[in-house]
């Protein structure tokens, strides 16, 4: 008997604690493995003793910039990173971009709209690991509150 196949693991780069845990809880109840850190400076040490299958990188963090997180990374990892970061600027997107993000995602957002839909094509491309997210319209409960996901925007 084959053993079974481990959860994909994604790490939550982000300093603001509401929203590092509603990301996390959010992934956590669709079945994904979640770590999360809060400072730039402890990225890449731990990318480097771990294997996430994607790294969602605020910019604007304390120790160290998303964007040299981002470029020191792209020197020993191939691991999708995506970008969410409330720089808005066009500039701000291409540069990201241009060190090796996969994708930029402008805060405020609805995880309801980017989970399924695109994003985590990145970490569910076998059948193996069916994406298991609530749908809009139905409710959705973190360790702090119960929202209607039609209402949930992060800041």
């Amino acid at each position: 008997m084959l053993p079974a196949p481990q959860s994909p693991t994604i790490l939550i780069v982000e300093d603001e604690p509401k929203l590092a845990r509603l990301l996390r809880d959010y992934l956590a109840q669709a079945g994904y493995m979640v770590h999360c850190v809060a400072q730039g400076l402890e990225v890449v040490p731990w990318v480097q003793h771990h294997t996430p299958t994607l790294i969602l990188l605020d910019l604007m963090l304390p120790g160290k910039d998303g964007m040299e997180v981002c470029r020191e990374l792209r020197a020993f990892s191939a691991v999708p990173i995506i970008m969410v970061t409330a720089r808005v600027e066009e500039i701000d997107c291409l540069l990201g971009l241009e060190l090796g993000a996969d994708d930029y995602i402008c805060k405020p957002f609805s995880p309801a709209k980017w989970l399924p839909a695109s994003r985590l094509c990145y970490v569910d491309s076998s059948p193996r690991h069916p994406v298991r997210l609530p749908r809009e319209g139905s409710s959705w409960m973190s360790s702090a509150t119960v929202l209607p996901l039609t209402a949930m925007r992060l800041i």
